[in-house]
């Protein structure tokens, strides 16, 4: 079973993983000669009613983690959490920005089965978004009509979830109409959207589906159980070099969590770039007690 492989792996990636402790830092499969760097800290509000809009400085044990592990891989990587319903954005790394690739599919699932709803579309939606299929999106693209009409469908889709809470719509990214995949999409934005999704109109069927991806695709959020998710991959044109990336919802004791990765491996290979996105995983993995999610608004 999935869940059992993604036990396995999890395991095998725990030994291999940076491991970390309140008072020292020991490593293990990884070799890494520079200082410990300095824990970031976060700002939250205080619930004290005593003390109206005070703010306390906390240290933020996932940013100093994520820090040490950054600094031990070979490559660069991102990551962006946002609770589900809207809430705190928190950005590690230094991968910031980049093409979607195959992560544009959720939206364009979405845009599609609001323009029609037929077994045709359903069959290319499911196929789409749980084994990553090219021409079955291309099938949905088509069926919204030409470039720029499906570029505009897809878009209201994307502006929609990245309004802000006085409902003010901003316009990101923006579609590429003639290869819907290169639509640059930062991992700031990814993640605003993956935190609105479940809670627009007619997404349930997308979201579901997002909880049964293929095990071949199961790298990164894929480990991590109960996970909704989609990825994208896909080589620079001029250098070869692959950027993988996820985005998906993942449960936590409060709600649901928005999570974006991206990563891009020294060596450019697809392989040793979602190893990448499999130890970030692991390292949020851990410290998911600690992270508050978030429900749609009623």
């Amino acid at each position: 079973m999935f869940s059992t492989r993604k036990a396995a792996l999890r395991r095998r990636l725990l030994q291999c993983a940076v491991v970390f402790s309140a008072v020292s830092l020991s490593t293990s499969c990884v070799v890494s000669g520079t200082a410990t760097p300095v824990a970031p800290t976060v700002t939250v509000n205080s619930d004290d009613p005593r003390h109206p809009g005070l703010s306390i400085v906390l240290p933020d044990s996932l940013g100093a983690d994520f820090t040490r592990l950054q600094s031990a891989l070979p490559g660069q990587v991102g990551m962006a959490l946002m609770p589900v319903g809207g809430g705190r954005m928190t950005i590690y790394g230094d991968w910031t920005s980049g093409i979607a690739w195959s992560t544009i599919k959720v939206p364009l699932a979405v845009a599609a089965l609001r323009h029609e709803q037929n077994q045709s579309i359903f069959e290319m939606v499911r196929a789409a978004i749980t084994v990553s299929d090219n021409d079955a999106a291309y099938g949905l693209w088509t069926s919204l009509g030409d470039g720029p009409a499906a570029a505009e469908a897809v878009q209201r889709v994307l502006d929609e979830a990245g309004g802000t809470t006085t409902g003010t719509a901003v316009r990101h990214p923006e579609m590429n109409a003639t290869s819907f995949g290169s639509t640059e999409w930062s991992l700031a934005d990814q993640v605003r959207f993956a935190s609105r999704l479940p809670c627009l109109p007619h997404t349930e069927v997308v979201t579901a589906l997002m909880g049964e991806i293929d095990p071949d695709q199961g790298w990164g959020l894929g480990l991590l159980d109960g996970t909704e998710f989609k990825g994208g991959w896909g080589p620079d044109d001029d250098t070869g070099v692959y950027t993988v990336r996820q985005f998906g919802l993942v449960p936590v004791g409060s709600g649901q969590l928005a999570v974006a990765l991206a990563a891009q491996a020294d060596s450019g290979a697809f392989e040793d770039t979602t190893a990448l996105l499999d130890r970030m995983a692991v390292l949020l993995d851990r410290h998911l007690p600690e992270l508050r999610g978030g429900v749609c608004p009623r």
